[in-house]
Parts: C-alpha cells; structure tokens; sequence
C-alpha cells in the first residue's frame, strides 16, 4: 500500500496550524492529525512539565502512523515532534534525548511553517501570560536550519494559504 504525503504544518501558538489543517483535510479529502498537546492539557486541566515532553510528541506520532496506516493520497499533520522540541527549548531549556531522537527520526515529505501573523489568542497551553509567538518562531526557524529541514513558510488569510499549499502540491 502506498503512504499518504504527509504535510508537517508548524508554527507558534495562534498561527493557524489547526484552521489550515482542517481546511486542507477537507479540501482534498484527507485525514488530518490533531495537535494531541490540546487534548493533554484538556484532560490534565494543566500545562506539560518537562517529563511530559516525549509522551506528548511519541502520542502525537502514534496518532499520525494510526491515521497514515489507513492510506490515502495526504495526511495533514497539525504539528510534530519538533514542535514539542521546540516548546521544550523555550519552556525547560533543552531537548531530552529521546525527544532529540524521535523528532531527528520523523520525515515528512513537505514542511509548512505558518507565520505569526494572527491575533494571539491564550488557549491555556503557555506558561506565561502573554505572547510568545515571536519567540517561538524563531526558535522553530533555526531547528530547522540546524537540521537541514527545507520549508516553506505560509501566510495570509485562509484562502490565501490554501492557494499557496495548493501549488506546492501541484493543484
């Protein structure tokens, strides 16, 4: 059976990683991967610690081979384990080594990084009271720099990012 392209949409909090996966999801008839960090922090009424970094990105991967199993031309991946790595760097002050080894392990055939250019709206998943968007994209710019992971970056409005993930994909 062939596996889906998976699209690796990344991006700071309030980016639109969701709103554009889902979209994409729908516009080409493809399973798209929940961000699993909202479904953690729901459930635990908390935010991560440190020592929950690799269970939220290997979850998060488990989640993505269920659904990538099931075949199809794409799968969206709204986030993956170097965005943990990446909320890893900013929050604790590194990446533990399993977190290091399995976002190093994760391929994915296109990477989109969403620009922060959407009003910043507390979700409850960070720690601080304000925004860190900024920050956090530039944290995510250089770990893909330092691992040689080619992008695009994505912006605009919805239909706008739709039009330009649509020609990266050859509509």
């Amino acid at each position: 059976m062939k596996h889906p392209y998976r699209v690796a949409i990344l991006g700071a909090a309030s980016s639109g990683k969701t709103t554009l996966a889902q979209a994409l999801a729908q516009r080409y008839g493809a399973a798209w991967v929940p961000e699993y960090l909202r479904e953690f922090c729901d459930v635990r009424q908390d935010v991560p610690v440190a020592t929950d970094q690799f269970h939220i990105a290997s979850t998060q991967v488990a989640r993505e081979e269920a659904l990538a199993a099931l075949g199809g031309r794409f799968l969206f991946c709204d986030t993956t384990p170097l965005m943990t790595a990446v909320y890893s760097i900013h929050y604790f002050g590194g990446i533990d080594a399993q977190l290091e080894c399995l976002a190093a392990s994760r391929q994915y055939d296109i990477t989109l990084v969403c620009k922060p250019e959407f009003a910043w709206v507390p979700d409850g998943l960070h720690h601080e009271e304000e925004d860190v968007s900024g920050i956090i994209d530039s944290i995510l710019l250089s770990e893909l720099a330092r691992r040689g992971v080619p992008y695009t970056r994505i912006g605009g409005s919805l239909d706008e990012r739709l039009r330009q993930v649509g020609q990266l994909l050859g509509d």
